[in-house]
Order: structure tokens, then sequence, then C-alpha cells
């Protein structure tokens, strides 16, 4: 019996073990990105254009924006037709692309400090906790979220100083739809133009 248990648990921590993201794999992913998005981008001496061009390059190859479009969408995702989720995905990538590629300018001169990860509840997930020194501030705490899908690392969600971008955007546009006239047609419509 005590090997029947034994066996039963040397299984289950098998399996456990192969849908656990390493932590390691996961802080150096993050160390890149960052690296590259501040070295490459930032604090680079190019024009406004090339900088929305890079930034929109390193934020299509390591953030999983179908993902994180679907989880901001919440229940509204399930009832969309595939015309009107294809047209946001499309908008919210758009959208966000120009926003943080503004919003990053203040890690200009900036550096992440790396302090481990910390485990998730969600199958194939960890957070990579990082600090930046602020001017006259205490460092601002930014938990990256980091999603392995199909033997790629990507980023899921940015929690600055507790707040996660994801859940905010969640509760900004399922409360917009909520009141819209015409619902998801006329969030999509105010992503494009806030876009342009």
């Amino acid at each position: 019996m005590k090997k029947l248990i034994a066996f039963i648990l040397m299984v289950l921590l098998s399996a456990l073990n192969a849908y656990a993201l390493d932590g390691t794999a996961a802080e150096n992913f993050v160390k890149k990105v960052t690296k590259q998005g501040i070295e490459e981008i930032i604090n680079s001496n190019v024009s406004i254009e090339q900088k929305d061009e890079r930034f929109e390059k390193l934020f299509n190859q390591y953030l999983d924006v179908e993902y994180i479009g679907k989880f901001v969408l919440g229940r509204y995702w399930k009832t969309a037709s595939q015309k009107q989720r294809d047209e946001f995905i499309k908008v919210y990538r758009d959208f966000n692309t120009k926003t943080w590629s503004k919003r990053f300018d203040e890690f200009k001169g900036k550096h992440f400090d790396f302090h481990g990860t910390s485990p998730s509840n969600s199958e194939g997930q960890m957070f990579v906790n990082t600090t930046v020194d602020m001017d006259n501030a205490a460092p601002a705490k930014v938990v990256f979220r980091v999603k392995e899908t199909n033997a790629d690392l990507k980023i899921v969600d940015i929690i600055i100083e507790n707040v996660s971008l994801a859940i905010t955007a969640r509760n900004e546009y399922t409360a917009y739809i909520k009141k819209a006239p015409n619902g998801l047609d006329d969030l999509i419509k105010d992503l494009k133009q806030k876009s342009n």
C-alpha cells in the first residue's frame, strides 16, 4: 500500500513539474525584454516614428495580445462574433502599441532591478518581480505576469504598484460595453479613433 501511495505521489509530482514554468527562464525572458526595450527603444537617439516601429515589433513579439484581448473583454468575448473578435484584437493591438510607446518614456534612463519570481495560480504562468528607481520617489514595484505557450514565453500582464493593467482595462471595457448603445462595436470604434 505504501509503495502504491509513493508511486501515485511520484506520478503527480512529475505531472506538476511538466506544467510548471521555470522561474529562471521567466526572469531571464523579462530581463531580455526590458533590456531590449530600454536600450534599443527608450534610450535610443532615433525619430519618434522609428521608436514606434521598434516598440510595435517588441510589443508583438513578447506580449500575448490575443490572450490579453480575450481576458479584457471578459464575458463579452464569448458572445462576440468572429468578425468582432478579429476587429477588437487588431484595434486593441494598435491602441496599446501607441499608448505604451509613449508611456514607456517614463523609464528613460532607468534600470529594472530583479527580485526573483512568485508562483501564479494559473497553469503555466509565473510572476517576475522587479523594481525601478524613480526620481525623488521610492522605487516603483513592477511585476510581469509571464505565460508559457507552445514552448514560448509571453507577457500577459504588467502590474505597476499593485495595479494590474489587464484588470484595469477589463473593468473599463466591460463598463463601456455595458453602457454603449452598440456595445462592443462602439468600443472598437472608440479604440480605433484613439489609435489614429
